[in-house]
């Protein structure tokens, strides 16, 4: 490593290390990675991991169908598997939301997505454990599905070490330092030692927020508490496509033990909590109420049970998209707030970051770097879908 690299990327989660792989590749090898714990510990180790394209706006969509090119190929790109399990992703929407879904998927196919209306006959052949009356319709991604998103992380990072750059773990920022002409100049690590840098990329998720304050920059950046459960079917089930319900407002998913991962789809009363103290637990009303759902939804399983639980936080925007930017600090740029997108647009992001950070021209027409800027709060600009979804909020 050089005393003075490039750039330094504060954060070695999914999207730092995204980023530290894409700048490699672009020629920008003098790279340091600082992880105030363990790679991919933070956000990325409670990822889901779901890969869909299913997005109202067309900078995530486009982004997110990239990502799933590079997830196919990971092996060759990244020279280690990520657990990408290709289950194929479906999205099931009431009438209400007929419209919005129309639209959405005419976008889809102008970025050039594999989506495709499918009847309830064909759904009920991959999901016979569903009550479906209540849809009017559904979307199917068959290159869609799930990854590891800790293993993806620590991909990342093989990839980005065999072109050079440096990553430290157990290596806390304290702060960030300007010059005497107000540009980042560095950082400074557990309070004492100091790094120059000539550029520095803040990805710290949520944590990202008190790094910058000191330098006068708000970043408008909470921690969201999302709950999970895990739960035994009865029999394993491995092979059915993610499942994305918009009627009840939750997700399911297989796991590659034949248990269903299910989460919450309803953000109309967020949890926000410090991201170093929360429960990392679901909460009995919350297992009771999801539970309830997931009765409804899925009849025909033949003994759930719930398994266990887990919780972890989104770095949620106000718009909950994330901000990919430049700040009025120079050389200072900002990789963070996902909102739960991350996993699925990590490839995208990374590649978009190194742009940025070259000044160099973004390949894909369909993604719009001005989308991510951080002044778009500031502008009352916010990044919202073209044709959302009835109660499911900007997550889609």
């Amino acid at each position: 490593m050089s005393p003075s690299p490039d750039v330094i990327i504060i954060g070695g989660g999914l999207e730092g290390l995204s980023t530290a792989w894409a700048l490699a590749r672009r020629g920008v090898h003098n790279v340091l990675v600082l992880e105030r714990g363990t790679l991919c510990s933070g956000g990325t180790a409670k990822s889901s991991g779901v890969v869909r394209c299913h997005y109202g706006v067309p900078s995530l969509a486009a982004m997110a169908w990239n990502g799933l090119q590079v997830f196919e190929n990971a092996q060759d790109l990244l020279g280690q598997d990520i657990g990408f399990q290709q289950t194929g992703y479906v999205v099931g929407v009431g009438p209400e939301n007929m419209a919005a879904l129309e639209a959405n998927l005419a976008m889809h196919h102008r970025i050039g997505i594999d989506v495709q209306i499918i009847g309830h006959d064909e759904m009920h052949a991959r999901w016979p454990w569903a009550d479906l009356a209540d849809f009017a319709a559904f979307a199917y991604e068959p290159r869609g599905g799930y990854g590891d998103a800790y293993q993806t992380g620590q991909a990342f990072a093989h990839a980005a070490r065999r072109l050079g750059v440096s990553i430290r773990q157990d290596a806390p920022v304290t702060g960030i330092t300007l010059d005497s002409a107000g540009r980042a100049a560095g950082v400074v690590v557990a309070g004492t030692e100091h790094i120059h840098a000539d550029s520095v990329i803040v990805a710290a998720g949520p944590w990202s927020v008190p790094l910058c304050a000191p330098l006068g920059l708000h970043l408008p950046i909470r921690a969201q508490r999302e709950q999970i459960l895990l739960v035994d079917p009865g029999e394993p089930i491995t092979n059915a496509p993610v499942f994305s319900d918009l009627v009840s407002l939750q997700y399911v998913r297989t796991e590659r033990s034949g248990e269903l991962l299910v989460g919450n789809s309803d953000h109309s009363s967020p949890e926000f909590n410090d991201p170093d103290h929360y429960s990392d637990h679901a909460d009995e009303t919350y297992i009771a109420d999801a539970v309830e759902k997931l009765d409804r939804r899925l009849p025909k399983l033949p003994d759930p049970r719930l398994s266990s639980s887990y919780a972890g936080c989104y770095d949620v925007t106000p718009d909950y998209n994330p901000i990919l930017s430049a700040t009025p600090i120079h050389d200072l740029y900002v990789c963070a707030g996902f909102s739960g997108h991350g996993y699925k647009i990590s490839p995208a992001v990374g590649a978009l970051m190194a742009d940025i950070v070259t000044q160099s021209a973004v390949s894909d027409p369909h993604i719009n770097p001005d989308d991510f800027r951080l002044e778009r709060f500031e502008q009352h600009q916010p990044l919202t879908s073209r044709h959302p979804y009835a109660g499911a909020g900007q997550m889609r």
